[in-house]
């Protein structure tokens, strides 16, 4: 169905902190919705957007069950639009908006983006990073979770087969990152069929077998798309009009990629001078020191964890639940880490898991680490604010407490992030790096990182970067290997619009306490706040401002769209 009308909302009424209870068709739409997405959304590298989904369910992208996908989408959209209701509250409003931004993803993964049939790395997301999903979880494996890790293996020789049908002239530049994913593929299976067996109830031939079968269609994989390669098109921007609709209706930007442009021009600058001016100011202490071992890593974090705990009380910041478990370190199982690159290896827990701790799991620290372990291996508090205690983990497992369905299980990743990379500088103006100068121009460093990714994430949508141009300005300005620039951009270009919700989310949180401080002005608590934002940051910033300030300016520019972009 390509129409795809949004509401024009426009009340501004009382802003509440918590929404009120859904009616009961509103709650029905979305538990059945949420359901259905369970079973057929995407599986994904990133952590954030992960869900709970019944054993048994594989993932099917023939073209029958991309249509039976268009169908149920039609009837989920009917039924939406039905519920409109212009003088319901702003709770209401916001949630009945916030379901229609999840409905809008879903035209965008069909319509739109076409992974499916234009990403060969899509393949290996929906049939590697299901298995890392599974062994995220801490072993041992009972009968069931064994046998379903095993039946995720050995769906990949029929996804791959789907893929090798259903791609269509993919961009070479996501071939080629495909091809090179899959350098070695059969000793990283191996490895899994080796170490993992101990961990679970089945029988180690099984494990081989299986291992070896997805490894022959993998590497068959591979070789077909080395074949096709010099056939492929170069081209991969999806333009102007398709990133505005994402914008618009998936993230609730209400911005154009050009002010989107500015703000991160503004914020890169912003970031470059006060790294200097740290570096200035620290000339004279002594380098940050790594921890040596993954035991000495481990013991940092426990105890950074727990002094950061502290610090967020005592300050008066924000208040972590006295249920919220958690953020630990763990060293990298073998059968995880041969599969490490194809997902994110954290485990962020799960509505139903919110009485385990959070995992991050961790190879021995080394100064030849990516950019962010080296920085966590020095300050493991950098990683707590933006992925764990207070970011990510804290973060969505108070979400997932809320009482309000759709703001329990609706996902983007755009106000995650946001929240997260908001609160580095948070913590940071706060003082918690007042006993770690180095600290600080690490912070600054990170900050630079996700404004220049702005800049490359619209400027390949618009057209205006081509993917060298962009690698080569990463690589200079950030600065990075060429190797790690080249894939950002990569992911950049077949996930448009996500590089930007770190600063784009950042800024709109800044803005919203300004304007709450001037509304307020002495009832205004900082810590009640973040409470707000933390409690519903799954929702779009500017859905919560709406709610919080009673505030609609940035819902009417986001305006209405009658359909889908023309291809």
């Amino acid at each position: 169905m390509r129409l795809f009308v949004f509401l024009a909302l426009c009340a501004v009424l009382v802003p509440r902190v918590h929404a009120a209870p859904l009616a009961d068709s509103d709650a029905k739409l979305a538990d059945e919705f949420f359901a259905w997405r369970a079973k057929t959304a995407p599986y994904t590298s990133d952590d954030i957007p992960r869900m709970d989904r019944p054993f048994g369910v594989r993932p099917d992208w023939s073209p029958a069950a991309v249509e039976q996908r268009r169908a149920d989408l039609a009837a989920f959209e009917a039924r939406w639009r039905e519920l409109e209701d212009p003088g319901a509250t702003v709770a209401h409003q916001v949630d009945h908006r916030l379901l229609g931004s999840a409905i809008a993803r879903v035209h965008w993964e069909l319509d739109i983006l076409k992974q499916w049939q234009r990403d060969p790395n899509f393949y290996l997301e929906q049939t590697l990073a299901p298995i890392v999903e599974a062994l995220t979880l801490p072993p041992p494996y009972d009968e069931a979770s064994s046998r379903e890790i095993l039946a995720r293996l050995d769906a990949v020789p029929g996804l791959i087969r789907q893929a090798e049908a259903t791609l269509q002239a993919p961009p070479a530049p996501f071939a080629r990152l495909a091809i090179d994913s899959l350098a070695g593929i059969r000793g990283k299976l191996r490895q899994v069929a080796a170490t993992l067996p101990s961990q679970t109830t089945v029988p180690a031939a099984d494990w081989q077998a299986s291992a070896d079968r997805a490894a022959t269609v993998l590497e068959d994989y591979r070789s077909w798309l080395e074949k096709i390669l010099p056939t492929l098109p170069a081209h991969a921007s999806i333009g102007r009009a398709k990133y505005e609709w994402f914008l618009r209706n998936v993230a609730l930007i209400p911005y154009t990629p050009e002010q989107l442009l500015v703000q991160a021009e503004l914020e890169a600058s912003r970031a470059e001078a006060f790294e200097a001016l740290e570096a200035n100011r620290n000339r004279d202490v002594p380098p940050l020191t790594m921890a040596a071992t993954t035991a000495e890593f481990i013991a940092r974090n426990e105890k950074a964890e727990a002094s950061v705990r502290i610090f967020l009380e005592s300050r008066g910041i924000l208040t972590l639940p006295a249920w919220l478990h958690h953020y630990t370190l763990r060293a990298m199982p073998p059968y995880l880490a041969a599969l490490a690159d194809f997902a994110e290896t954290d485990n962020f827990t799960s509505p139903a898991r919110l009485d385990q701790d959070g995992i991050r799991y961790m190879n021995p620290p080394s100064p030849d680490a990516g950019f962010f372990w080296v920085s966590d291996a020095m300050d493991p508090r950098i990683s707590i604010v933006h992925e764990g205690t207070v970011g990510h983990y804290g973060q969505l497992c108070m979400s997932w407490k809320h009482p309000d369905p759709i703001r329990r299980h609706y996902y983007d990743s755009g106000a995650n992030e946001g929240i997260g990379f908001y609160a580095e500088e948070m913590m940071l103006q706060s003082g918690l790096y007042d006993d770690s100068p180095h600290s600080r121009e690490i912070v600054y460093r990170q900050m630079r990182l996700r404004a220049l990714r702005v800049l490359v994430d619209v400027k390949i949508a618009l057209g205006e970067f081509t993917l060298d141009q962009a690698a080569a300005f990463l690589e200079r300005q950030v600065p990075m290997t060429a190797e790690s620039a080249r894939t950002e951009v990569i992911e950049t270009t077949e996930a448009p619009g996500q590089k930007i919700s770190y600063q784009i989310g950042k800024l709109q949180i800044e803005e919203m306490i300004q304007e709450a401080r001037l509304k307020q002005g002495d009832a205004f608590s900082l810590r009640k706040f973040h409470d707000s934002v933390w409690l519903n940051g799954n929702v779009p910033i500017a859905l919560q401002r709406w709610e919080y300030l009673g505030a609609d300016d940035e819902i009417k520019k986001l305006g209405v769209w009658t359909t889908l972009p023309a291809e």
